[in-house]
C-alpha cells in the first residue's frame, strides 16, 4: 500500500552542502497496516516459527551452550554487514587471551556487539524498562572499544550524518537533522510501550526497525544497534524466552532488497511489502536457527556415541568433549578450568579426541596450542563468510 512519503523533508547545511533530511512521522502508520490475505498467513507462520525456536531448549542438554555459540555468530554475522572481515573462529580465538594475531580492530567491533546485548539482556532481567536509556547504555558498549569509539559512544548524534554516497550531496539518504533526533526517538519510545492498539509484537518489532534506521540516531553503530533491537523486542514483548532471533544473516544475504524496501517505506509509505519481507524472514531464520540446534543435538549424540567405546579413557575422553560443546576453541590450560582435569591428563586425553578427528590442533606448535571442534564450528559458520 502506497500512503506517499512518510516523512517531511528539511534543508539542512553540512560538509559545506545544502541537503534535505528526511524528517520520520511517528508510528504507527496511517492508514493502519493492512493484514489481510497473505501477509495474516505470514504473520502465522512467523509467529509457529518463533515457537519452535523458543522451545529449542528442549532438543538441548544446557540451553546456555546454544546461546553462547549463537550470539557469537550473529555478532560476526552483524558486524560483517558493516563491513569488518572477522570470523567467528577469529572472535573465539580473540576471546582466548593467550591467542595472539587476530585482526584486532574487526574483532574488538564484534566482541563490542556481544558486551552490548549482554547489557541489554541483563537490564531486561533486573526490570529495566525497553527505552532510549537502554539504548544509549548498549550503543555505549557496542562503541566503547576500537573503531567509531570517538564518535560519541551512548549519546545522540549532534551533527547531521548520512548514509550512502561520498558526501551529504550524492548520499543516498539523509537521516534527520540533529535537533530532530531526540523528539523522534522519543516518539519511537512511546510507540514500543503503547500497548492500546494491540499491534503484535513481531510486526511493532519491523515498525520500530525501520524508524530506527530511518533516524540514525547515533553517528555510528546504527545499523547494529538496530538489529539488536529487533531481538531485544521480541524478547522483552514476550515471544522468546532467550534472545535467539537474528536477521542479520537473512539480511546480508538479501542486503539490496532491504535497502530498497527501506526506501520504499520512507518515498512511498510501502509498509506493508516491508513488513512481508520482514515475516518472511523471521521464519525462515528461526527454522533455520531450530534446524542448527537440531544438527548441533545430533553432532553431539554422535562423538558421544564414540568416545564410549574408548574403554578406560571414555570418562575423560567425554569430558573433554563437554568442555568443547561449552568452548569450541580452547586451550589446554582452559580445558583443565573447565574439566577440572590436571595439566598431563587434558593434554592425554584431547590426543584420543585428536586422533579420533573430534578435535584438530590449530597452531602447529609445541607450547601454547590450541585446539578446534571443527564439526560444530562449520555448522555454526554456515553463511558466515565475509563479505
Amino acid at each position: 500500500m502506497n500512503r506517499n512519503a512518510t516523512g517531511r523533508y528539511e534543508t539542512t547545511a553540512t560538509g559545506g552542502e545544502t541537503v534535505r533530511a528526511f524528517v520520520p512521522i511517528p508510528l504507527p502508520p496511517e492508514p493502519p497496516l493492512d493484514l489481510s490475505g497473505n501477509r495474516q498467513r505470514l504473520q502465522e507462520r512467523a509467529t509457529l516459527a518463533l515457537g519452535r525456536l523458543d522451545s529449542v531448549s528442549t532438543l538441548l542438554p544446557d540451553p546456555q551452550l546454544f546461546l553462547y555459540a549463537y550470539v557469537r555468530r550473529e555478532a560476526v554475522l552483524s558486524s560483517q554487514i558493516e563491513g569488518t572481515q572477522s570470523s567467528l573462529s577469529d572472535l573465539l580465538l580473540f576471546e582466548l587471551e593467550e591467542a595472539p594475531g587476530t585482526p584486532v580492530d574487526d574483532v574488538v567491533e564484534v566482541s563490542n556487539y556481544i558486551r552490548a546485548l549482554e547489557h541489554g539482556m541483563a537490564r531486561l532481567r533486573e526490570g529495566f524498562p525497553l527505552c532510549n536509556r537502554l539504548l544509549r547504555e548498549m550503543h555505549a558498549h557496542l562503541m566503547s572499544r576500537g573503531r567509531g569509539s570517538d564518535k560519541e559512544p551512548g549519546e545522540f548524534r549532534r551533527t547531521q550524518n548520512w548514509i550512502g554516497g561520498t558526501r551529504p550531496g550524492n548520499a543516498r539518504f539523509v537521516p534527520p537533522p540533529p535537533q530532530e533526533v531526540e523528539p523522534c526517538m522519543a516518539a519511537l519510545e512511546t510507540f514500543l510501550h503503547e500497548d492500546s492498539s494491540g499491534m503484535p509484537v513481531l510486526l511493532k518489532a519491523a515498525l520500530a526497525h525501520v524508524q530506527f534506521e530511518t533516524i540514525h540516531p547515533y553517528l555510528d553503530g546504527n545499523g547494529r544497534l538496530g538489529r539488536l533491537l529487533i531481538a531485544l523486542l521480541l524478547h522483552h514483548g514476550g515471544l522468546l524466552g532467550q534472545p535467539l532471533l537474528y536477521l542479520s544473516l537473512y539480511l546480508k544475504q538479501h542486503r539490496q532488497v532491504y535497502y530498497d524496501l527501506l526506501d520504499r517505506v520512507r518515498t512511498a509509505g510501502d509498509w506493508e511489502a516491508w513488513v512481508d519481507f520482514f515475516l518472511e524472514g523471521v521464519e525462515a531464520t528461526a527454522l533455520g536457527a531450530v534446524d542448527t540446534a537440531r544438527r548441533l543435538v545430533a553432532l553431539f549424540d554422535e562423538d558421544t556415541r564414540r568416545l564410549q567405546q574408548s574403554g578406560r579413557s571414555a570418562a575423560n575422553a567425554l569430558r573433554v568433549l563437554a568442555a568443547l560443546r561449552h568452548r569450541p576453541l580452547l586451550s589446554l590450560p582452559q580445558l583443565c578450568q573447565l574439566s577440572g582435569m590436571t595439566f598431563p591428563t587434558a593434554n592425554k586425553t584431547m590426543a584420543l579426541l585428536v586422533e579420533a578427528g573430534i578435535a584438530r590442533e590449530l597452531t602447529g606448535q609445541r607450547r601454547n596450542r590450541i585446539f578446534s571442534y571443527d564439526a560444530y564450528l562449520s555448522i555454526l559458520n554456515e553463511g558466515g563468510e565475509p563479505l
